[in-house]
């Protein structure tokens, strides 16, 4: 098991090396071909309105969540509490903002890895937020039904709730949760929304410990990336840590996308519907800076896996960063 551990976080290959191969390489030319629009824009000319494109986005990950509604399909991420060991060592009754959790493949490892943390996890799918609760419902975790709460939100739509910033509202937003856990036939309504559930409060500072973007941010269309992370600072309490896992630059992933499926420079869409953008370092970096945050950490990671059916070498790309909000 140790030994399976790793190779998860060891560097199998130079990125510079990879990288040097692929833009020599003809085949591959159409990657790195400019796309109009492809500065980052600042929040304020960034809409939250929703948008027919919005509402498409949010619509096909929908889709995509129940036809993968099993647990089979997203692994548990054992490797986070390595890579984020601050999940482990944090004070009592931190608090934690998953985003995009799927089917609770982050939130998992994160609950059995600190019994005293909370976690909070949304995502666009009442539907995968309901199987979430069933594979974490049925974890051996202790107390972990106190501990995981769920409300459906897309963040790079409506924003996020303002009581995840409030502890009065929090409070409010526990004793729904509560009332609706007693009636199992009302079990839907665990999921909550801001304008729906909450009444925006400003009576005091609360906050999130962290936030989680695994895997997420790459879902979310480039124009809308600014003001999402935007939102995402603006729950953390000041020190608060923001943790970052992505899609990398020349993933092998990436090159396997056809030139009709590129919708933006590094921006490609899948044939369901849904996106995957491809990070550079100084991509995260200027989002994230742009944000206000502090960079902590910031690099690739290089791993090569084997395909055990055709034995074929794959070599993976991800970003991993660590930011932090300003004391």
């Amino acid at each position: 098991m140790e030994a399976a551990e790793a190779e998860y976080f060891s560097k199998d290959f130079e990125w510079d090396e990879l990288r040097a191969e692929v833009e020599n390489d003809p085949s591959f030319r159409y990657h790195l071909l400019p796309f109009e629009s492809s500065t980052i824009p600042s929040s304020q000319t960034t809409t939250r309105a929703t948008t027919a494109e919005e509402e498409e986005d949010s619509t096909a990950w929908k889709r995509f969540h129940i036809r993968h509604s099993s647990g089979k399909f997203f692994k548990e991420r054992r490797y986070l509490l390595k890579e984020f060991p601050e999940l482990v060592s944090c004070g009592e009754s931190s608090k934690v903002l998953e985003v995009g959790c799927g089917n609770g493949s982050t939130a998992l490892p994160i609950l059995r890895g600190n019994e005293h943390i909370i976690v909070y996890a949304c995502d666009c799918s009442s539907e995968i937020l309901e199987r979430a609760e069933e594979i974490i419902d049925a974890a051996t975790v202790v107390s972990v039904r106190h501990r995981f709460r769920t409300f459906c939100c897309d963040f790079s739509v409506t924003g996020l709730p303002k009581w995840l910033a409030c502890h009065t509202c929090r409070e409010v937003f526990l004793q729904k949760q509560q009332n609706c856990l007693s009636d199992v036939k009302e079990s839907h309504e665990r999921h909550f929304n801001d304008s729906n559930s909450m009444k925006e409060s400003t009576c005091c500072i609360g906050g999130m410990d962290f936030v989680t973007l695994i895997f997420t941010l790459s879902a979310v269309t480039f124009q809308r990336m600014p003001a999402s992370i935007t939102e995402c600072f603006s729950v953390l309490k000041p020190g608060g840590m923001l943790l970052f896992r992505d899609y990398g630059l020349y993933d092998m992933t990436m090159l396997r996308f056809e030139p009709n499926q590129r919708v933006g420079l590094m921006e490609y869409m899948r044939s369901d519907g849904t996106r995957s953008y491809f990070f550079s370092l100084d991509t995260v970096r200027d989002l994230f800076v742009g944000a206000g945050f502090i960079e902590l950490e910031l690099e690739y990671c290089c791993v090569k896996s084997v395909n055990r059916r055709n034995e074929k070498t794959m070599r993976r790309v991800w970003v991993h960063g660590k930011f932090q909000k300003p004391m």
